[in-house]
């Protein structure tokens, strides 16, 4: 591939600070607009999160691939409520994981590279049972920090000043159950020459949930 023009360098560093996807601003209201009962189970079972394929992220032309991205239970995260609190007549039903990791990204243009930092290592995360049903993630204020090198020095912080619900979409399986994100981010970026002035990016990527206890009892949510 030739040496991108400017204008692709700028997009360049955009891009790689999408690689905050989990931190991004649903497109819709979905888990706001619904209400009713949720029930997750099995009761107190631990879960692990392992991306499926690869997450994309994009600004204009140019991509960010990242082939891996997990969180694994832990110092008492990743955990199913324990009965009776796996229910909730009224809604959502939740509780604290470890932020994801993101690693193995490439960029699709020369001489750009991209590291991703989580400032905090624990978040929220809530399920709520509906039509779809809706896993919603809520990463602290400027919980994700993205710094590019190469033919831009950049930093790019998701949220700086508060905290950033994300949305994705549940659908129960078995043995593992699947959490699909396919939206955009706001983010601040600093820095130099090549440093974007925008404050959007997109991001896609689908999750695989199983029951880190017992693989063959998957992690559901119904009402």
């Amino acid at each position: 591939m030739s040496v991108p023009r400017p204008r692709s360098r700028t997009r360049s560093c955009l891009a790689a600070s999408a690689i905050g996807g989990l931190v991004l601003s649903w497109g819709g209201t979905a888990l706001a607009s619904q209400q009713g009962p949720t029930t997750v189970e099995p009761a107190g079972a631990a879960f692990s999160a392992e991306l499926v394929g690869s997450a994309v992220f994009t600004a204009g032309d140019v991509t960010i691939t990242c082939g891996v991205s997990v969180t694994d239970p832990g110092n008492g995260n990743n955990l199913v409520p324990e009965a009776p609190d796996n229910h909730n007549p009224d809604g959502a039903v939740g509780g604290p994981i470890n932020a994801p990791t993101f690693t193995d990204c490439t960029t699709d243009v020369v001489l750009v590279n991209a590291t991703v930092t989580v400032n905090d290592p624990v978040w929220q995360m809530t399920m709520q049972n509906g039509s779809p049903s809706v896993a919603t993630m809520v990463v602290p204020a400027a919980g994700i920090v993205v710094n590019t090198t190469g033919l831009a020095t950049c930093t790019a912080t998701v949220s700086p000043d508060a905290e950033a619900p994300i949305e994705g979409v549940w659908s129960n399986g078995d043995p593992a159950s699947t959490l699909a994100f396919d939206t955009s981010t706001a983010v601040v970026v600093e820095g130099g020459f090549g440093c974007p002035n925008v404050d959007t990016a997109g991001f896609s990527a689908t999750y695989s949930v199983t029951n880190a206890d017992d693989p063959a009892s998957p992690i559901t949510v119904t009402g």
